[in-house]
């Protein structure tokens, strides 16, 4: 069986515990702030998943591609309405090979943490760094790191007549990894639906951007540009391109 270290395996996971993968937080203001961005380029979405924020911005007239580890996924994406007109590469989001040149390259919903090693998350950012075009730029959307969240072990979700699921947690600070089992108990049986990921601080993720060749331009707490600061439980950050001359 494959494991979390597999590309696939969230995807492939929990592509069928959903009937609809456009499922998540209203892509209204990401879509806006993306657009702004984007110009008339070509834009590039890491784990597109299934076309949560990629389609609204197609239906604008945005040519968007994507990369995306799950073939099942990618299938489910391609029956939906606009779905089969996105170019899709199965892949490792953190080896990022199409070719480019991309005025923007985006990453949504703390998916850069799916990526379960630092090394693997400098491999993103550096090969982002490859397909972006002078003047481009790469937009990550992750939270920010809260300790005490991640250390409450067992949390019950939900309760009802006929289930019960309960999440259960473990946390490797070392790591900054963190495990959680999503279980539900009903008639039918026992249901799980795995997660792990490696949180990084803003800080970190702006040595590693350096890494990779990109700069920090600007971050805000959310997709409508709310300053950002030490009270901040989010973040979207802006990266670009750094000059050869001056790395």
């Amino acid at each position: 069986m494959a494991g979390f270290d597999d590309p696939a395996f969230f995807g492939d996971r929990w592509a069928s515990a959903y009937k609809d993968l456009t499922r998540g937080p209203d892509p209204t203001s990401a879509v806006e702030f993306l657009a702004g961005l984007a110009g008339g380029g070509r834009v590039l979405e890491l784990a597109i998943g299934g076309g949560r924020v990629a389609l609204p911005l197609a239906r604008r007239g945005i040519t968007v591609e994507g990369i995306e580890a799950s073939e099942a996924v990618v299938q489910r994406l391609r029956s939906v309405p606009g779905g089969k007109v996105i170019p899709v590469v199965v892949a490792d989001l953190a080896d990022v090979p199409v070719s480019g040149p991309f005025d923007l390259v985006y990453l949504v919903w703390n998916t850069l943490f799916n990526l379960l090693s630092q090394a693997r998350q400098v491999d993103c950012f550096r090969n982002v760094a490859r397909v972006l075009k002078p003047g481009g730029v790469f937009v990550i959307e992750c939270f920010v790191p809260d300790l005490a969240q991640f250390d409450r072990g067992v949390e019950t979700d939900a309760v009802t007549e006929d289930s019960a699921t309960i999440s259960l947690t473990r946390h490797d600070p070392v790591a900054q990894r963190i495990t959680k089992q999503h279980v539900t108990l009903d008639a039918q049986g026992i249901h799980l639906l795995p997660t792990a990921q490696r949180y990084c601080w803003p800080s970190e993720l702006d040595l590693m951007a350096q890494l990779g060749g990109l700069g920090l331009r600007e971050r805000y707490s959310d997709w409508t540009r709310t300053q950002f600061d030490s009270r901040s439980r989010g973040h979207i950050s802006v990266y670009e391109l750094v000059p050869t001359e001056t790395r």
